[in-house]
């Protein structure tokens, strides 16, 4: 019986394809099969990084979720459903480490950011030999893109969802120092009321898609919220700090 393939979790960064790390893309290139997770219907962000270094001979296994929305008609539940589709997934790639194939998993940004990947990482890692390669996350690529530095010597920076209730993103951004909202789409007038409620409106920066070909930044009270992306991001950068 073969010895079972490594797990691996590459963290493909924000949307530019220089930004990959030498060690993921040396990963990718190696790893046998490379696995990435998408929407019906699209290519999916890290599968568009990445596709320019993939070998003709790779197995390319595309992990399309069923559901993009947490709102679905009774009786479905998106916790259910999402739960079978990863549990599907992991079975799948295990068919392929159990052979000795090497499986690399994408991730815009970094895996463990909010990645996609850890829930595949949380099945199968307990099983198989997993590696992990981090990856340039969204919120310092958009303050890089912005030219806006996040947080000054012993400043706290708060990273928040965007998609949490407006009760609690303003209690949770009362008082910051230094802040970034991701996951905005819907969800942007919400933060924008709670950002320009607490009085970070004129400190507060708008970016979409950040280092991606369509990246664009606006002043955040001429931000349309019909056109605002899910890749998005409000950043409340520290207050600067001259030594």
């Amino acid at each position: 019986m073969p010895r079972p393939g490594r797990l691996l979790g590459l963290g493909v960064g924000p949307g530019d394809p220089e930004l990959i790390t030498v060690k993921a893309l040396r990963e990718l290139r190696a790893a046998p099969v490379v696995a990435y997770l998408a929407a019906k219907g699209k290519k999916g962000n890290a599968f568009a990084i990445v596709e320019s270094y993939l070998r003709p001979d790779q197995t390319i296994i595309p992990l399309i979720f069923p559901v993009t929305t947490e709102h679905l008609p009774p009786p479905l539940s998106y916790e259910a459903v999402i739960a079978d589709f990863y549990d599907t997934s992991a079975a799948l790639l295990a068919t392929h480490l159990d052979t000795g194939s090497d499986v690399a998993v994408i991730c815009e940004g970094d895996s463990f950011f909010y990645g996609s990947f850890m829930y595949l990482y949380d099945r199968l890692a307990g099983r198989y030999a997993a590696e992990v390669v981090p990856g340039v996350c969204s919120v310092v690529a958009a303050a890089s893109a912005l030219g806006a530095p996040l947080a000054y010597r012993n400043q706290s920076l708060v990273i928040l969802s965007g998609v949490l209730p407006e009760a609690e993103l303003e209690t949770r951004l009362a008082g910051v120092e230094a802040a970034a909202v991701i996951k905005l789409g819907a969800n942007f007038e919400k933060v924008r009321r709670v950002v320009t409620r607490l009085g970070h409106g004129k400190r507060a920066l708008y970016i979409e898609r950040a280092t991606m070909a369509n990246e664009r930044s606006l002043p955040l009270a001429d931000v349309d919220p019909k056109t605002v992306p899910y890749f998005s991001i409000v950043l409340i950068p520290g207050q600067k700090w001259q030594p």
